[in-house]
């Protein structure tokens, strides 16, 4: 039986050379393509442990085992795309209080208008539930011929994109999506920052990531025709209910 190894001390323990050699020889096994990016992802958390998740590797766990849990998270996140994930609709029932409230303060509508409303905020809310997904596949679709590539399933803690050169990019798709505790353990660190859209009005910051990211080419409108193709191409990244009248008005 093997130590309870965290995989910090298993990289400690391997040497940068070591770690580099079972990961890839672990993820070949695993069918990723150690040099389509991956490499440069892992040699990062080699160069700075603090980037290393501190939930990788646990009990019974040798260095390889460790370093396999690692290359499976990558790889489910990878796997987990945008444009391969099949979303599941929403687990939770609507609380019926909120149609009461809604009626209340806008008593001319009926009950047939409160279940539309109630149905399209629970779409509303399965789509931003995918936005952070489109956002990042979008990225890793466009940024890899710069040299940027993408720490899938939170590879990296608190990074978001890794550059071969070894700088770290963290994004979020508002300014206000990230909190104090998140922000303060970038404190001392070469993390860059960026977020695509401010909280309290329509500005997009797509330039200054053009900047951040030595490119000229990203934009809204390149965006935005991304996340419509990625829905067309696999609608079930989008879950919709069967009851929804809104799916059934499309479907008709």
């Amino acid at each position: 039986m093997g130590a309870y190894l965290k995989l910090k001390d298993a990289l400690r323990r391997l040497g940068e050379k070591g770690s580099k050699a079972a990961a890839r020889d672990i993820a070949q096994e695993l069918e990723l393509e150690w040099e389509d990016g991956l490499c440069y992802v892992f040699t990062s958390i080699i160069a700075d442990p603090e980037r290393i998740p501190g939930n990788v590797g646990g009990k019974a766990d040798d260095e390889r085992a460790a370093i396999r849990k690692w290359l499976l998270r990558y790889k489910r996140g990878q796997e987990g795309c945008a444009s391969r994930r099949e979303s599941n609709t929403p687990g939770t029932v609507a609380d019926p209080v909120i149609e009461e409230i809604i009626k209340a303060r806008l008593s001319a509508l009926n009950s047939e208008d409160l279940e539309r409303i109630q149905y399209a905020h629970r779409l509303a809310m399965s789509a931003e539930n995918i936005l952070g997904l489109i956002l990042e596949e979008y990225l890793a679709v466009n940024l890899r011929k710069f040299g940027w590539y993408c720490a899938w399933g939170e590879t990296v803690r608190s990074v978001d994109f890794v550059h071969k050169t070894g700088k770290l990019l963290q994004i979020k798709n508002r300014s206000n999506s990230e909190n104090s505790s998140s922000s303060a353990i970038r404190t001392g660190t070469n993390i860059e920052k960026w977020y695509r859209i401010k909280a309290d009005r329509l500005e997009y910051l797509w330039d200054s990531l053009n900047k951040i990211c030595g490119t000229t080419h990203l934009s809204e409108e390149s965006f935005v025709r991304f996340a419509q193709k990625t829905i067309l191409e696999n609608p079930n990244c989008l879950a919709v209910e069967d009851e929804n009248p809104w799916g059934k008005s499309a479907k008709e």
